[in-house]
């Protein structure tokens, strides 16, 4: 990773009457434009995204999607699909005033840049994948239902415990309930328990302190309603929007049809644009079937797979192949 660097701009970009989106633009003014779609949905960007790109090359923008991170408000759902997000990066890139920029994404990042691409692929200088996420049916299933839970069954066991056994058939489904009950008790236990299943499993060696910090408390604004200002409860803002999104996302299937991104006419639109994908061959959240899946239905794809790593972009093998990826993107000529 590159040494820490501070943006020399921050901004909020006003994308609908309800929500305000955290931009930064850091690295070098006069460089080649490079956006990062962090993952989740719901999970908000880090300081330590910058690092992937070298800052003297690199005109790096970073932003917090609807609800997420520094947005606002919190946890909101109203006016919030994969389509809202595709809008948004282009009016991020309208207002940067960037003609065409690198698109960098991990998991869900990795869903929104695929996504971004086929939408508007004029726009897309080259891309960036980490941990690739179409959003089909068997990959959500895998994860929340059946396939996961058998490589962690401890963590699956605290995963299912605040669900009923007889709702336990449908866990995305029980837990949208709870995400968005109007008791706070109720949502806070859920969010906890959906995020700290995500963090349990999302490293090849189990991280004890990103599993420990889903059981923090802190004081957020309530996520019942995106437009209340007076109540709190007591949860970590971030887990409250990461799992109240994330959740959303996944029980409207993306908002798109399933396997809509692998279809042969999308994948038509962006087969000329140069493509890294670096994908843990351990990784149970996003499983590299679906990277392979992708490098079968657009073979010009260089796709990387890490042998000792899960799926956590903060892995170190993994944490290399995208920086690597990253400086060999940055060589292209800039148009």
């Amino acid at each position: 990773m590159y040494p820490a660097i501070e943006p020399y701009e921050v901004g909020r970009l006003e994308v609908t009457k309800v929500h305000s989106l955290y931009y930064e633009v850091s690295g070098n003014k006069d460089g080649s434009p490079v956006v990062f779609l962090h993952g989740g949905p719901g999970g908000g960007v880090d300081a330590k995204d910058r690092g992937f790109f070298n800052p003297k090359k690199y005109k790096i923008v970073l932003f917090d999607q609807r609800g997420a991170g520094k947005s606002t408000p919190s946890a909101c759902l109203e006016e919030n699909t994969t389509w809202d997000l595709v809008r948004d990066i282009e009016t991020l890139r309208n207002k940067l005033g960037i003609e065409k920029w690198h698109v960098f994404g991990g998991s869900w990042g990795s869903t929104l840049a695929l996504t971004y691409a086929q939408t508007h692929p004029g726009r897309v200088k080259s891309l960036v994948l980490r941990g690739i996420f179409t959003l089909r049916k068997s990959e959500l299933r895998f994860f929340y239902q059946d396939g996961a839970s058998h490589l962690f069954p401890e963590a699956w066991e605290e995963y299912i415990a605040p669900i009923p056994e007889e709702e336990r058939h449908d866990m995305m489904q029980a837990y949208h309930s709870r995400l968005n009950s109007s008791d706070d008790k109720t949502r806070i236990i859920a969010a906890k328990a959906w995020s700290k299943w995500e963090m349990s499993t999302s490293r090849l060696r189990v991280s004890p302190e990103a599993v420990a910090e889903a059981d923090k408390d802190d004081y957020a604004k309530s996520a019942s309603s995106c437009l209340l200002a007076g109540a709190y409860t007591k949860l970590a803002p971030s887990f409250s929007a990461f799992a109240r999104i994330e959740n959303h996302y996944f029980v409207n299937e993306g908002f798109m049809r399933d396997g809509q991104l692998l279809e042969k006419q999308e994948i038509d639109k962006i087969r000329d644009i140069p493509t890294i994908v670096v994908q843990g061959r351990y990784d149970v959240v996003c499983p590299a079937t679906t990277a392979y899946a992708l490098k079968k239905v657009w073979p010009k794809i260089t796709l990387h797979i890490v042998p000792d790593a899960g799926h956590s972009s903060r892995e170190p093998g993994i944490e290399k192949l995208l920086v690597e990826a990253a400086d060999e993107m940055a060589k292209l000529e800039i148009d």
